[in-house]
């Protein structure tokens, strides 16, 4: 972990301005972006070469913002307080403030709370971001800023925090009566189902 202060103004200028970011997570790099500034969500798609019918995460820095952009029941916030900030994503069912562009056209959005300082930090001066991957779609995501400015290309400030390792985050659709683990990364199915189930 990289003990340089590092200074996040730019990063917030260019994000003001509909450019985009990549920022460190608990998992690996992110390509961020304004959610509430269309142009700019639609530049991830473009930039990311990524199909429009694929939704894209959205990172917050904590649950009241969580709150702002869906909605969610006693399970929901049982799996916050105890997951988040950290490695899981929960797709939950969205409010109108979400455009439609973010979420593909779905009524769901996926939601995550990244267990980094300089994330969280990006996050609470901010807003919510785009979280996904900072990679070209179907590619192996770089886990060092200068492997991704090889590879990706139209990205305004680039948050250094040095080489990160991590598992993909685990997603849990929230969405239906019976939660489904769509993906399964550090966080297992049981022990998301011991929280909700002993909540």
């Amino acid at each position: 972990m990289s003990m340089v202060k590092i200074d996040l103004s730019k990063a917030i200028k260019a994000l003001e301005k509909g450019d985009l970011v990549v920022y460190p997570t608990d998992t690996l790099y992110a390509l961020g972006a304004d959610i509430f500034n269309e142009d700019a969500v639609k530049k991830v798609f473009k930039i990311k070469k990524r199909p429009l019918d694929v939704p894209l995460p959205v990172a917050v820095s904590s649950f009241a913002e969580v709150e702002k952009i869906a909605f969610f029941d006693k399970k929901v916030r049982l799996l916050v307080e105890h997951f988040l900030p950290g490695q899981i994503t929960l797709i939950l069912n969205k409010k109108d403030i979400i455009s439609d562009i973010v979420t593909s056209g779905l009524d769901k959005i996926a939601v995550r709370i990244p267990k980094n300082k300089l994330a969280l930090e990006l996050l609470s001066d901010f807003g919510p971001l785009t979280v996904t991957s900072a990679n070209i779609h179907g590619m192996k995501t770089p886990n060092k800023i200068n492997d991704i400015k090889t590879q990706l290309t139209g990205v305004d400030v680039y948050l250094d925090d040095g080489a990160l390792e991590g598992l993909p985050s685990t997603i849990v659709d929230m969405t239906t009566s019976e939660l489904l683990v769509l993906r399964e990364g550090k966080i297992k199915k049981k022990d998301i189902t011991d929280v909700t189930n002993h909540g």
